[in-house]
């Protein structure tokens, strides 16, 4: 082994998006603390074969991102893993007078964009909410800090498609807007490695929205 690659600290974060939610009712949720969907045996099942099992797993304070968590970790019954740790600065955007109006219907009242998956603009902050911009913010120390804390560690966090867009934004050091162009399905994986050398370091992105077959 060189010596470059012997003092290389690899960190890998495995970013898993939360279970569908299906209490909805068709309404934009943003931070409403709804319930998720975890009753798919062949996802759960894939995501559970997929994912390191020596890793710290991390959810946001947000009770979809806890119950993806311990559906997944169930499948693991040989092992009874430390609780997660809980992140209340990976929670979804805010979304403010947003949410609860009904999604088609805010929709049909804007002007799609084609460069993006999201509700808005990057800048654009909806009355008593955050816009993504300061999502970025606010996910952006969060992330440095748990990276500082378990250098060298898998790290499986478990959020929501607004925090994982963040985290790519700061990973490629790309403009917030331009992380809006990212699919992030529900139960999908995307990995970005932080890597550390004695004189540099930087981030790695191995996958974006991979869906682990069962």
């Amino acid at each position: 082994m060189s010596t470059a690659a012997s003092n290389m600290i690899m960190t890998r974060w495995w970013w898993v998006r939360h279970a569908p939610v299906t209490e909805d009712g068709g309404c934009i949720y943003g931070q409403a603390d709804l319930d998720c969907d975890c009753t798919s045996e062949d996802v759960f099942t894939g995501l559970e074969r997929f994912l390191p099992r020596e890793a710290v797993w991390v959810t946001s304070n947000l009770r979809r991102t806890h119950q993806t968590a311990q559906a997944i970790l169930a499948r693991r019954k040989a092992e009874t893993p430390a609780a997660p740790l809980v992140v209340p600065e990976l929670a979804e955007q805010h979304l403010g007078e947003w949410q609860g109006r009904d999604r088609a219907a805010f929709f049909g009242g804007r002007t799609a964009r084609p460069d993006s998956y999201w509700f808005g603009p990057a800048d654009e902050r909806p009355p008593g909410g955050e816009s993504f911009e300061d999502l970025v913010a606010r996910a952006g120390p969060a992330i440095a800090r748990i990276n500082r804390m378990h250098a060298g560690r898998d790290l499986v966090a478990v959020a929501h498609g607004g925090t994982i867009r963040a985290a790519l934004s700061l990973a490629l050091g790309t403009p917030p807007q331009t992380a809006l162009a990212f699919a992030i399905a529900n139960c999908s994986v995307t990995r970005i490695d932080h890597v550390r050398t004695a004189g540099a370091e930087g981030w790695r992105v191995a996958l974006v929205n991979h869906i682990p077959a069962p």
